[in-house]
């Protein structure tokens, strides 16, 4: 893996402890990656303007949540919502916006102390589900659920998850798998991968 792939993967190995940034500092700056190509190539479906997400519906899995902003935190990582705004999903300001070309990126706890938080059951999702995003310009982006995958920590394969420009896309991150203690949290990430199939006028 080359050197920078190697140092993303490291950043986003802490995904979640509980009220803690998606992974540790390495250096790198996990925006680089986000940045994309200059000039998106031509594609037959929609694209998007930028417009900052407001709120997520999934209905398979009973989520209607708000969505704030989130950038890097203190050490570098992406930071998750606050703990008294656990039901609530956080979207990556320093990426897409749901429906531009790339991978639009949004986080979420699946549970805290206190109980279940917004993605508790992101694990129960299904190619062909929907997942809608509503913008502030009032268009709703609708993307269609492609796979929904468990990856170790140590074993995510960024450029997948985090590098594909192809086309106007979203994913889905919490935690998943072993619960490890302390501020390890727990052993996996769960990545939804989605792709923008439509839009809607609210």
């Amino acid at each position: 893996m080359p050197l920078g792939l190697m140092a993303v993967a490291l950043v986003f190995l802490g995904l979640f402890t509980v009220g803690a940034g998606v992974g540790a500092a390495t250096g790198f700056d996990l925006r680089d990656i986000f940045r994309g190509p200059d000039k998106p190539p031509p594609r037959d479906f929609p694209v998007l303007d930028p417009s900052r997400p407001q709120r997520l519906s999934i209905p398979a899995i009973k989520v209607e949540a708000p969505i704030l902003m989130v950038g890097l935190a203190r050490d570098g990582s992406v930071a998750v919502p606050p703990l008294n705004r656990h039901n609530e999903a956080g979207w990556f300001r320093e990426g897409p916006t749901p429906g531009q070309f790339g991978p639009a990126l949004i986080v979420g706890h699946a549970d805290t102390r206190t109980g279940p938080s917004v993605f508790h059951r992101l694990h129960e999702l299904r190619p062909g589900q929907r997942i809608e995003v509503l913008r502030e310009d009032d268009e709703t982006a609708v993307f269609q659920v492609n796979s929904v995958e468990r990856y170790g920590k140590e074993k995510l394969p960024v450029q997948r998850v985090y590098g594909d420009y192809s086309r106007p896309s979203l994913r889905l991150v919490t935690c998943g798998g072993t619960w490890l203690g302390g501020t390890r949290g727990y052993s996996d990430n769960v990545v939804v991968f989605a792709s923008l199939i439509g839009t809607k006028r609210r």
